[in-house]
């Protein structure tokens, strides 16, 4: 690579021979300004504004404007005659955590060469000691007619250097942050947590500048024949973000689709952050009832009081009178014939799961079934129950009547 500035490091009282080599480059296309009339090219031709004449570079000079339009002539050897101890040196100043250094500051970067071979010495003992200090270098340098700032860091086993702008010529964000007053809840900071998160983390190395790589392809199409470029389809105006929420759970979804993983979970967690308190109980009771009622059909039927604590209260039929009895067996199997009918108040909020709904229904209609059952037999033995009772009942009211002595008249 060419070096661009030849100097020396400055280091106490240890002077490091460099070369000053650009760190980057610039890989944007270029165009040219042409007539396109007939494709001629417009070039830009310094002129003189007293006689109009064109100057060639070698007859042009600098310099500074005052304000009434007076021109001051500054010359190369003007400059060069100013007492700057930073002329051909890189003048380390002091050392400093890297994290004190604001990102605002930093411009364009270069590797900083050690310039033959005496220089390897004082060079890398300058790199070891910023390794091993886990610092980084303020120094001050000129280059291109001007002091200016600079960070040295080491890249890889090379002193790499950052030129920075100064504290002064960073602007204050006055009037940049939002004026209107906006609170953000933990919900959707919840969300934009998850979407960080589904996110991760991206190889710098593997970005590329897909703008350019089109350009290129257009240009080379454009080589080999004339191409129709199809219109960019302008974006909508006024369109905004109407529900923050829903375009996070959006975001999320989308980016872990992208990723290949799946968006379990995701609809729940934005779902319960716009819920009420209550609509997320209902919720959490629907699940739980739902949950049991799979329990049952897998491993038995419920009894016939979980049945009943389950299901909501109805309004009792008229019982039917059979010598001024009730029918205990009846009631109970017209209760335990209802019941798959009844639904319960969780699950007529979980009634949107159809998939739920169904395994619900299922296993509501055999625990019904069951029960049906049990207090069908259980009734017959109530009511088996109640005739014995009947009976010994007449027995001691005849057994009493014929203890009492009767009273003789007089």
């Amino acid at each position: 690579m060419r070096s661009i500035w030849n100097g020396a490091i400055s280091f106490g009282l240890v002077s490091i021979p460099i070369k000053l080599v650009n760190a980057t480059e610039n890989r944007s296309v270029s165009f040219r300004q042409i007539h396109t009339a007939d494709g001629g090219r417009v070039r830009y031709r310094k002129v003189c504004e007293l006689d109009g004449e064109e100057l060639p570079s070698a007859e042009i000079g600098k310099a500074y404007e005052e304000a009434d339009g007076t021109m001051i002539p500054i010359t190369d050897e003007d400059l060069a005659a100013l007492p700057l101890p930073t002329a051909k040196t890189i003048e380390i100043v002091a050392f400093v955590p890297a994290s004190e250094i604001d990102p605002l500051q930093l411009d364009a970067a270069y590797y900083l060469a050690a310039s033959g071979v005496p220089a390897a010495k004082p060079y890398t003992l300058l790199r070891e000691a910023l390794k091993r200090s886990e610092r980084v270098a303020i120094a001050k340098f000129a280059l291109r007619g001007r002091e200016r700032l600079g960070m040295l860091r080491v890249v890889d086993d090379v002193i790499a250097m950052h030129g920075l702008l100064w504290p002064d010529e960073i602007r204050q964000p006055e009037g940049v942050a939002p004026d209107t007053a906006v609170t953000v809840r933990d919900a959707e900071l919840d969300l934009a947590d998850a979407l960080m998160d589904t996110l991760g983390e991206v190889d710098i190395s593997t970005l590329h500048d897909d703008y350019r790589e089109a350009v290129e392809e257009l240009i080379a199409a454009k080589a080999e024949g004339a191409v129709e470029v199809p219109a960019e389809a302008k974006p909508e105006r006024g369109a905004q973000v109407i529900d923050l929420m829903a375009a996070l759970e959006s975001s999320v979804r989308a980016a872990r689709e992208a990723r290949g993983e799946e968006a379990a979970g995701e609809e729940a967690t934005g779902r319960a952050a716009r819920e009420p308190a209550g609509d997320q109980a209902g919720r959490a009771a629907g699940e739980a009832a739902e949950a049991e009622g799979g329990e049952e059909g897998a491993g038995g039927a419920a009894s016939v009081t979980e049945l009943r604590r389950r299901t909501p209260p109805k309004a009792p039929a008229a019982p039917k009178a059979s010598g001024g009895r009730k029918s205990t067996a009846r009631t109970a199997a017209r209760t335990a014939d209802a019941a798959p009918a009844r639904k319960s108040t969780a699950k007529k909020t979980a009634a949107k799961k159809a998939a739920a709904e169904k395994t619900a229904a299922r296993t509501t209609a055999g625990t019904a079934a069951k029960s049906a059952s049990k207090a069908s037999a259980k009734g017959e033995g109530k009511k088996a129950a109640a005739a014995r009772g009947t009976s010994s009942g007449a027995t001691g009211k005849t057994a009493a009547k014929k203890s009492t002595p009767r009273r003789k008249s007089a």
